[in-house]
């Protein structure tokens, strides 16, 4: 009876330098942080819905590049992008190209934004779209996804 990810904990190299940079993020509540195992947590959202754990060198001194992904809005993620770019933090497609074309999962369907942490790791905010999943169809550019829909 699986519900949703709960949470996600990645290793970082410096956990204060990452709490600073998560803490930038929008919809980011501070939960507790432990100064001693140097890991802090946060609630992503809505409070007790989806937590984030960043913790310093966690049962190993290797940081591995992991990936996770915020949910946001539709009409959130135009303005994520720009929030972005307003702290200086660079985005991009599932291409890794430039984040002025975003990319659609057809399968799903949802749209995205891409952009790495301090260490690296690959963060996601992503938005599901309203039309019927289209598991057929390769992944597209957000633009050609509206002209096939008409929009």
């Amino acid at each position: 009876m699986i519900k949703g990810l709960f949470e996600t904990h990645i290793n970082v190299s410096n956990y204060e330098t990452s709490a600073r940079f998560y803490e930038k993020l929008l919809n980011i509540i501070p939960l507790h942080e432990d100064h001693i195992r140097k890991s802090k947590f946060y609630w992503v959202g809505k409070a007790g819905e989806s937590m984030l754990g960043i913790r310093e060198n966690y049962s190993s001194k290797d940081v591995q590049r992991q990936h996770f992904a915020f949910r946001v809005e539709l009409e959130d993620i135009v303005n994520a992008r720009n929030y972005l770019n307003e702290l200086g933090i660079e985005s991009s497609n599932f291409f890794g190209n430039s984040s002025e074309e975003l990319t659609v999962f057809p399968f799903m369907p949802a749209v995205s934004i891409y952009f790495d942490d301090p260490d690296g790791h690959s963060v996601e905010f992503i938005a599901m779209l309203d039309e019927k999943p289209r598991p057929e169809l390769n992944l597209m550019s957000w633009k050609d996804w509206n002209q096939l829909h008409g929009k």
